[in-house]
C-alpha cells in the first residue's frame, strides 16, 4: 500500500517578499498564464492590481487580458462555467483571491512544488502536500513530472511505502533553482491578492 504523507509533510518558507515589484509582476504574468484559465481571482479588478504592482496599462491590457471584450476596471473572472468545471475536476476550481490568507504562503509555495508522477490519478499526478488532490500540475511544463521519493515507515503497526518528496524528472523548462524562485513570485502574487493594502501599510 503507497500513501502519501499530507499533512506530516515539513512546509518551506516562502521567503517572499511584497516590496519586490519584479517578483510580484512575474507572479501576475504566471497566474494568467497557468491558474486564470480555471480560477478567478473575482475580488481583484484589473486596473487595481496593474496600479498596485506598477503594471502599465497598456502593456496590462496586451499581455495579461486575453479577452477583448474585458475592460481594464472589471473584476478578474475566468470565463469557465462553474458547471462544466465541477464536471470536468469533480469540483468547481476555488476563487484565489484569498488563498494564501486561506492556506498560508508557506503552503502554497510547497504544495507547488510537490506535485509527483502518479499513474492511479485522473490527471496523472498527485500530491505531498495535498494528497489524491483533484487538480492537474499546471506548472508542468515548467518544472516537469517529478519522480515520488519513498520512505517505508510503520503505520498503525503495518509497514507502509509513503511519498515523503519529489525528484526532478529534467524535462521542465526551469532547472529546479529557476523553478523554485517562478513559484515564490506566484506565491509572492497571491499573498498581495489577499490583502492589496498590505502594501500601502508596509
Amino acid at each position: 500500500l503507497v500513501i502519501a504523507a499530507g499533512a506530516n509533510v515539513p512546509l518551506d518558507k516562502a521567503n517572499n517578499d511584497l516590496s519586490d515589484q519584479a517578483s510580484l509582476q512575474n507572479g501576475a504574468k504566471l497566474f494568467m498564464n497557468y491558474c486564470f484559465g480555471c480560477h478567478s481571482s473575482q475580488y481583484q479588478r484589473y486596473e487595481r492590481v496593474a496600479r498596485d504592482i506598477g503594471i502599465p496599462l497598456d502593456l496590462l491590457k496586451e499581455n495579461l487580458i486575453f479577452d477583448p471584450n474585458v475592460k481594464v476596471g472589471e473584476l478578474m473572472e475566468n470565463a469557465i462555467p462553474d458547471e462544466a468545471a465541477a464536471k470536468w475536476f469533480g469540483a468547481a476550481p476555488p476563487d484565489l483571491t484569498l488563498v494564501a490568507r486561506v492556506r498560508g504562503v508557506d503552503w502554497l509555495y510547497t504544495y507547488l512544488r510537490s506535485f509527483y508522477e502518479d499513474s492511479s490519478r485522473p490527471f496523472g499526478v498527485n500530491n505531498v502536500v495535498f494528497p489524491s488532490v483533484g487538480m492537474p500540475h499546471v506548472l508542468e511544463e515548467l518544472q516537469g513530472i517529478p519522480k515520488p521519493i519513498y520512505e517505508t515507515k510503520v503505520i498503525n503497526g503495518q509497514e507502509r511505502k509513503v511519498v515523503v518528496g519529489t525528484e526532478s524528472d529534467g524535462t521542465g523548462e526551469l532547472n529546479q533553482e529557476e523553478y523554485d524562485a517562478a513559484v515564490r513570485d506566484l506565491v509572492n502574487f497571491l499573498e498581495y491578492s489577499g490583502d492589496p493594502v498590505k502594501l500601502e501599510r508596509h
